[in-house]
């Protein structure tokens, strides 16, 4: 069975969409491990109520970010996870990482990318942009940030009284189908990386 390990920082809503996948049959991994890098992260929790192995790598406990990811690493080799997911990940991935799981982790970014990359306030910045269209999408980690090769981008209207936070949470709920759907390419042998764009292959192939 395919193994992944997810890295998440906060209310995990993305690893719970996950899970839920899962446990309906419709996205065929295993959820070998949780890390996150804040103690009370409540991702930790839901992970621990589906007795998915769950742990703690707090960043202040290490001296440098390669300290912290080599620490991140070791459990991530140890679960032997094929794909890394950053759900809701509050940490910018270095090199150490990076390299230890080429072509192998992806991130989902509440944006249309490559508009509205870099920052944790995309929603915010698309509605005082005055875009029409918003949305969220999944793609595989780089170097730079949220500019690595697409594999899954949905869409979302942005409406006439739109706020932030309604925005934020019909962005997120697309979120939620977006990541199962690119994990489950990826686990299916699907996806494969051409230059910058992802190729999506039809199934059985």
């Amino acid at each position: 069975m395919f193994r992944i390990g997810v890295l998440a920082s906060g209310n995990g809503t993305n690893l719970q969409a996950i899970i839920d996948a899962v446990e309906r049959g419709d996205l065929p991994v295993t959820i070998a491990v949780v890390i996150s890098n804040r103690r009370k992260a409540m991702a930790l929790e839901r992970a621990r109520r589906h007795g998915i192995p769950a742990v703690v790598v707090p960043t202040k406990h290490y001296p440098t970010r390669e300290a912290h990811e080599e620490a991140v690493e070791r459990h991530l080799r140890a679960a032997e996870v094929d794909l890394v997911v950053l759900a809701g990940y509050d940490r910018v991935v270095g090199q150490a990482l990076l390299a230890a799981y080429p072509g192998r982790m992806i991130n989902v970014h509440p944006a249309l990318l490559p508009a509205f990359a870099g920052t944790l306030h995309a929603q915010e910045m698309a509605l005082e942009y005055g875009v029409k269209v918003a949305g969220c999408t999944v793609h595989f980690v780089t170097p730079e940030v949220d500019a690595g090769p697409i594999v899954v981008q949905r869409a979302v209207e942005v409406r006439e009284d739109d706020t932030v936070e309604s925005l934020k949470a019909r962005i997120l709920a697309e979120e939620h189908r977006a990541l199962p759907e690119a994990i489950k390419l990826i686990a299916e042998g699907r996806v494969r990386i051409e230059g910058r764009r992802v190729r999506v292959l039809p199934p059985g192939q």
